[in-house]
């Protein structure tokens, strides 16, 4: 059981960490960190613990092994805080967040510790709120490097409706729980949870999987901020236009072998522009080269929009994994997960293509893909599927995923449609009574419960599909199918 929120104020005004400064951070595992903090004549170490169920802080009585490899968010906080002073230590209100004021070379940081157990949490923002580093990254919940951290967000709606009533029940649930034990009450919680010993062989499988999924993490967000920075290259596409217009309206004035073209910008205002010129094309080359520079622009901010928000879904995928990893007691299921992590090649690598799961069926130039098992949908939609691609299900009746391939600049045709509505519906529980409701949208609008099962999703954006079983269509595809996959 996580500390509650009363637990959590007694903690720190057993602590009194104002006027502490940081002397070295430690994160011994994927879901704690460690402050070594000095006052005079009181050095100490303070533990947080973002784990499932055992969000808490505390001060420890024993040192924590260091880690071989300082991670990510440790690495930063060492970089940003190390040596600074705490001026201030509380909770927000009655909501579990606890907000500490750093200082150091006269720049501010402040470290926002959420201790939810469903969604803790510990960021670390400017003065302003600008989010500088998080422990757990979360770009849904916008908590990402650059983003905004506004914690009244996370506050209660009615924080009266967090204080306790006055009946005995809901005063128990918000008491300082009497745990055994002499000591302070840190202490006796330090004791309680008995989280200073070496890790158990669960313990140390997540935290092998949880490294190999924080590399994956750092990759994509640094492949992310490639295609960034080349959108914003392409963003001022317009005036590539402008100065291959103004080179046409020019061609009399420029001799090959020019550098500049001085010209006044007759579409803003008049004013004299230069405009560069490649002194080995023609005049009349250069304006060519300004309007594919143009095209190319213009087409490439479509493509690159689409791959950054590819990259964000990759990202939350990645953070919903985190959190049921650190969530599973299931020893096997998390070795399974830790070999398929290691199997996984990071992204941007050209190597062999993953063996793509499930049916492949092909019609009017599209491919339809068919997910028959959780297993199956959900490695179609880490691996195989796009944020511009369609996904179809059977509504009310468990059911395969079917994922329409989009190609890009065109529409997926009705019969396309139909062709994969009639296979969700054959792939589903609702085939025996030939027909039924379907809902479909693309998957850019899907979104992955916070406590979902492998491969669940829930569609926003969607519309409705009634269809009716065509076997004639149907033996179609398959026959098309078996023709394809060859003898």
């Amino acid at each position: 059981m996580s500390l509650n929120w009363r637990e959590i104020d007694l903690v720190l005004s057993e602590l009194g960490l104002a006027g502490s400064h940081i002397q070295k951070i430690v994160q011994p595992d994927f879901s704690s960190l460690v402050l070594e903090l000095y006052r005079p004549g009181d050095p100490f170490d303070l533990y947080v613990s973002l784990a499932s169920g055992k969000t808490r802080l505390h001060r420890l009585s024993h040192p924590v092994e260091h880690p071989e490899k300082l991670q990510r968010f440790a690495q930063f906080l060492r970089a940003r805080v190390k040596g600074a002073k705490i001026l201030e230590a509380s909770q927000v209100g009655q909501d579990r967040i606890v907000r500490i004021r750093l200082t150091s070379a006269g720049d501010e940081t402040i470290l926002w510790i959420r201790l939810w157990s469903g969604a803790a949490n510990i960021i670390a923002t400017d003065a302003n709120g600008r989010i500088l580093d998080a422990y757990y990254r979360r770009p849904a919940r916008g908590e990402v490097t650059g983003g905004n951290f506004d914690p009244s967000r996370d506050l209660a709606p009615n924080p009266a409706a967090a204080r306790p009533s006055s009946s005995a029940g809901a005063n128990d649930r918000f008491s300082v729980r009497d745990l055994p034990g002499e000591g302070s009450f840190g202490e006796r919680v330090e004791r309680a949870y008995s989280q200073g010993g070496p890790q158990s062989g669960l313990d140390a499988l997540k935290a092998q999987a949880l490294k190999a999924l924080e590399g994956r993490e750092t990759r994509l967000e640094a492949a992310r901020a490639a295609l960034a920075r080349q959108r914003a290259d392409y963003e001022h596409h317009e005036q590539l236009k402008a100065q291959g217009d103004l080179v046409i309206a020019n061609l009399h004035r420029i001799t090959p072998g020019d550098r500049w073209l001085s010209a006044e910008d007759f579409s803003g205002g008049g004013d004299l522009i230069e405009v560069p010129l490649d002194p080995k094309l023609s005049p009349e080359k250069n304006a060519e080269s300004f309007y594919e520079r143009y095209k190319k622009a213009k087409s490439g901010l479509v493509r690159l929009d689409q791959e950054i928000a590819d990259h964000d879904r990759l990202l939350e995928e990645l953070s919903h994994e985190r959190r049921l990893l650190s969530d599973s007691e299931d020893s096997a299921w998390v070795s399974a997960f830790l070999r398929r992590i290691r199997k996984e090649q990071p992204e941007g690598q050209k190597h062999a293509k993953h063996e793509r799961p499930g049916l492949d069926y092909h019609t009017g130039g599209f491919t339809i893909l068919v997910g028959r098992s959780a297993a199956e949908n959900d490695e179609l939609l880490r691996r195989h599927v796009r944020g511009n691609d369609w996904w179809l299900h059977s509504r009310d009746y468990p059911g395969a995923y079917i994922f329409i391939k989009a190609i890009p600049g065109k529409s997926i045709p009705l019969e396309v449609l139909l062709d994969a509505g009639n296979l969700a519906l054959y792939y589903s529980k609702a085939k025996s009574g030939g027909q039924a409701e379907l809902y479909y949208t693309q998957v850019k609008y899907l979104r992955r419960p916070r406590e979902g099962k492998l491969g669940l999703v829930l569609p926003t954006h969607e519309k409705n599909l009634s269809i009716k079983l065509d076997t004639g269509r149907l033996d179609r595809l398959f026959n098309a199918r078996d023709l394809h996959a060859g003898p």
